[in-house]
């Protein structure tokens, strides 16, 4: 690897590919020409040399860039679904280091021409930064020398489990998940915790985060909901443009791009969160997002004055992703990708002219049942695969999300130039190359990309980032109720039961086992407590909980999601559904009325009412893990203290507990007095359900949370008050 520095230009940084001199200034001759073509010349601004280079490219490697890698581990996993070799063995055969390149890596590189690489996990920070450099070492020998855009799912939460499948997150900066970093009530902490974090992802050669998730979370019921910033729109639009203000600045550089900036890609476009019931488009049985309170247009504000309206220099962010859905109200009933009319709105009425990426596994044939995680081509079904790529890119999509095969993407080339001419047909995959290969030069990739690994193992989870994340954890506790009971002395006697969570259905729709759950974790306790084996032997009870657990809605057909833990029987539900229809269902009707579930941790009810009967006057402490928001007839009443975990590492539960920490978070949702009044909800409207109140008659409403000295009124619940 060679350095070439230069006092009035970047530095380059080359592993094969010759350095030439212009005007006094070096430049990376990537073509290997010998003389400086426009792509190659880091005076021209990025879209200019994006165009250039898309007008030089073979078709073959403009469809590679509208793909993206299957998730990547480092090493090679020896079995399932992203298993790789290395020279035809397993990495354990192989005498290799864990950074080497996998048989599979070099093909989708040098074969596929795939530039676009998801990382899901590495051994460590070290080793991801090598990895980087195999990967950029091995494009820079190919042809124009692309460099690779490394993207990662978010992978920096606290939490232990969330709804969503995510990467794994090496040892890095924790913070909050989404509705807890919402709890701060604070944009200015947002954009900290991205510019933090950014620099975390350039350390491991991550230059696209596949986030933020700007959804507003109006639904609450919704599989995803604990990873948006809630339901009110001034909130979760200051929140985005923060985020995305703070993941791409370079500071000190005058467009905002450059060697610490990481690519946005923001989604769902036109809003994720108004499946109707709560049901998720994951799946089949939740492909349909409805409006019964015709709000489409605040969801659109996220987007509209958040993300393409940035503060900072980037002006808006790099790419945006459209959900699953079919969202009704939006012309053809096809998902949102397919929909000229959603995709006019963004690229026509908002002028919107970045990346448009699918969500993952749109294009594939579906699953023959409608219970499965599978390709997601709702209302394309009848079409060819080679059609549906066809489709998107008629639309105005540039990339397919989850789908590392060109052979679709180059028929669909031969179909469009059959229709349109070849000009034409190459004029759009030029279109798309210029997007795609833009941010790249963004970002500072074609002049190095390349890191110092022990420099990436230095930043990559230091202690000022930890301790940021972590004070951003001790932010987003909620305290509901108990300012007098929720601290306790050290050195007492602390009974904390197990739990069980029953058997139910994984994101995956994989059957997840029954199992037993011990929620006291010594290493978080740090010996401020004893622990107590019986209740009786206890000074005070704390008692770990979660939201309802479900099968997602649906259970040899359609079941409501419940916010309870007990049985519920769905007597007031819609009848009949809004939305429905799929070819694999006999009947469009989607209502699940008079049909029962119970939670899959039913017991965690059971759990509160039996410490409360075991402890007397005792204090009984519940800290309640919030994914959806729970009606909490079933617990309130019998807890003296309640804390609310938003996706935070235990030991701040119990830094709060023994009165290290003094509660300051904020409700970022309202909690419903009753199913029944989730049931007559319109799932595009946040606060239209009526909210629990306790005996204390504190109503738990967006925005409430408690201090030791009762409840908080400060600047944040003044800005930011209930819609």
């Amino acid at each position: 690897m060679q350095h070439h520095s230069q006092p009035d230009g970047p530095t380059i940084v080359t592993t094969s590919a010759p350095v030439i001199t212009v005007d006094g200034l070096l430049f990376k001759n990537s073509s290997r020409g010998g003389g400086l073509l426009p792509y190659e010349d880091w005076r021209l601004d990025a879209d200019a040399r994006a165009a250039d280079l898309a007008s030089r490219l073979p078709i073959e490697a403009l469809a590679g860039l509208m793909l993206y890698s299957r998730h990547q581990s480092v090493p090679a996993p020896e079995g399932g679904p992203f298993a790789g070799t290395y020279a035809g063995r397993l990495f354990s055969d192989a005498a290799v280091a864990p950074h080497a390149l996998s048989d599979q890596q070099r093909t989708m590189l040098a074969d596929d021409q795939i530039r676009h690489v998801l990382l899901m996990q590495a051994t460590d920070a070290a080793t991801a930064a090598r990895w980087n450099n195999e990967l950029q070492a091995l494009a820079e020998e190919l042809p124009f020398g692309v460099p690779v855009n490394t993207s990662s799912d978010p992978r920096n939460g606290a939490a232990e489990t969330t709804a969503e499948f995510k990467s794994t997150s090496l040892a890095i900066s924790r913070w909050p998940e989404g509705l807890g970093m919402a709890a701060l009530f604070d944009p200015d902490a947002c954009r900290t915790y991205a510019s933090i974090i950014s620099r975390e992802y350039r350390a491991l050669g991550i230059t696209t985060a596949l986030g933020p998730q700007a959804d507003l979370g109006t639904e609450p019921r919704w599989l995803r909901l604990e990873d948006t910033w809630g339901p009110h729109s001034g909130l979760v639009t200051d929140y985005t443009r923060a985020y995305c203000d703070g993941m791409q600045t370079t500071p000190g550089e005058a467009s905002g791009w450059g060697r610490d900036s990481v690519a946005t890609m923001v989604k769902h476009w036109p809003g994720g969160g108004t499946g109707e019931g709560g049901r998720d488009a994951h799946y089949p049985f939740g492909a349909y997002a409805v409006y019964p309170g015709d709000n489409r247009a605040e969801h659109l504000l996220p987007f509209t004055r958040g993300a393409f309206a940035l503060a900072g220099p980037t002006l808006s962010t790099a790419a945006v992703m459209p959900y699953y859905t079919v969202s009704d109200g939006y012309g053809p009933r096809v998902a949102n990708s397919y929909n000229a009319v959603v995709i006019a709105l963004l690229r026509d009425d908002y002028g919107y002219d970045g990346v448009l990426c699918t969500d993952w596994g749109i294009t594939g044939d579906p699953s023959p049942t409608i219970d499965s995680f599978s390709q997601r081509s709702y209302g394309v079904e009848h079409r060819s695969v080679a059609e549906r790529h066809l489709l998107a890119l008629d639309c105005g999509l540039d990339q397919f999300g989850g789908n590392s095969d060109v052979d679709p993407v180059l028929d669909a080339y031969r179909l469009l130039a059959e229709r349109d001419g070849e000009a034409s047909a190459r004029a759009r995959f030029e279109a798309s190359g210029r997007r795609l290969l833009r941010t790249l030069f963004r970002c500072g990739l074609f002049e190095n990309p390349y890191l110092d690994a022990d420099a990436s193992a230095s930043l990559v989870g230091c202690a000022e980032f930890l301790d940021a994340g972590y004070r951003a954890q001790l932010g987003s506790l909620v305290l509901l109720k108990g300012s007098d009971a929720i601290v306790q002395p050290t050195g007492l006697k602390v009974w904390t039961p197990t739990r069980h969570v029953g058997e139910h259905k994984s994101f995956f729709r994989t059957v997840t086992p029954a199992r037993d759950v011990d929620p006291f974790n010594p290493d978080a306790v740090v010996d401020r407590f004893v622990r107590a084996e019986r209740p009786e032997d206890a000074d005070v009870a704390v008692v770990f909980i979660e939201s309802p657990i479900s099968d997602g809605g649906y259970a040899d057909g359609y079941v409501p999601i419940p916010l309870v833990w007990g049985p519920y029987t769905a007597d007031t539900a819609r009848e009949p559904s809004l939305a429905g229809g799929d070819p694999r269902e006999a009947s469009a009707d989607r209502s699940y009325r008079g049909r029962t579930v119970t939670a899959a941790n039913s017991g965690d009810a059971d759990l509160v009412r039996a410490a409360r009967e075991a402890m007397g006057e005792r204090p009984v402490i519940v800290v309640l893990r919030l994914h959806h928001p729970p009606v909490l007839t079933e617990i309130e009443p019998y807890a003296d203290a309640i804390l609310v975990d938003l996706g935070v590492s235990s030991r701040s539960v119990w830094d709060v507990i023994a009165g290290a920490y003094e509660p300051s978070g904020l409700l970022p949702l309202p909690l419903p007095a009753s199913m029944e009044t989730v049931e007559a909800h319109c799932e595009d409207l946040g606060f239209d359900y009526a909210v629990y109140t306790d005996a204390a008659g504190n109503s738990y409403d967006f925005g409430y949370g408690l201090n030791w000295s009762g409840r908080i009124s400060d600047d944040r619940t003044r800005r930011y008050a209930r819609i």
